[in-house]
């Protein structure tokens, strides 16, 4: 059985008296890439938020590689080879791409140096174009991508990509896609929360849709293809 990097268990989280999980059971194994579908508000950011720390749960666990994490800070679940890419980006505005990019540049928990800054230009050619403009002059796409160039230089075990392509023109977004089918070959993990289900179930692995804050679905992706009703029922389409 592959080695499990991330493993939730029994999770229950609040905004608080907002009861947004309910005992959620998520895992994922190394080389897994999992879609983390829902409609809007049913729990998929928070569970992200609750792996990485930043919003604690109540009550449940996580483990990262087998070591429990609950209270501990987001740094300490980052240099287990976690990278997270939130919805809102997060780049540095006042920081050249260049920049963005050289300061998260380290090997990853295995000593492993595979996405160097050379790589990480080659795969993003719209960043090489723009080594020296502020992360503020960049488009909304341009930042994702810097998100995620600056996610990759950290050599991850795990990239968790949330809402891949929220707002991005259509040829931006068909690039972002292409790029995780890149990270998906390359061998690393990936958690990757998206509305476009069609693009998600091409890349992942499996699925969890979550519904009001528990999984409702949880499958491989060709077994949600085939099933239709799954989607019109939890995700309206």
């Amino acid at each position: 059985m592959s080695e499990c990097l991330i493993q939730a268990q029994g999770l229950n989280t609040y905004y608080g008296a907002s009861h947004i999980l309910r005992g959620i059971d998520f895992r994922i194994s190394r080389s897994e890439t999992i879609g983390l579908m829902g409609r809007n508000g049913m729990g998929k950011s928070t569970l992200l938020k609750s792996i990485m720390g930043i919003v604690p749960p109540r009550a449940g666990e996580v483990l990262i590689k087998g070591r429990r994490m609950n209270g501990r800070p987001t740094f300490e679940v980052a240099q287990l080879g976690i990278a997270y890419v939130p919805e809102g980006r997060g780049i540095f505005g006042n920081l050249s791409v260049q920049e963005n990019l050289k300061m998260a540049a380290r090997p990853g928990t295995q000593g492993q140096r595979e996405w160097t800054y050379e790589r990480v230009l080659d795969t993003f050619p719209r960043l090489q174009e723009r080594l020296n403009h502020g992360g503020q002059q960049l488009s909304g796409g341009e930042q994702q991508m810097l998100t995620i160039g600056r996610a990759l230089m950290t050599n991850p075990d795990v990239l968790i990509l949330d809402e891949a392509t929220e707002g991005l023109a259509p040829l931006i977004a068909r690039d972002i896609w292409r790029i995780c089918s890149v990270i998906k070959e390359s061998g690393i993990s990936a958690i990757i929360v998206d509305k476009n289900w069609k693009h998600v179930t091409q890349i992942t692995d499996r699925n969890v849709i979550l519904v009001k804050g528990e999984v409702a679905y949880e499958g491989s992706s060709e077994h949600l293809r085939n099933n239709p009703s799954v989607l019109e029922q939890h995700l309206g389409v």
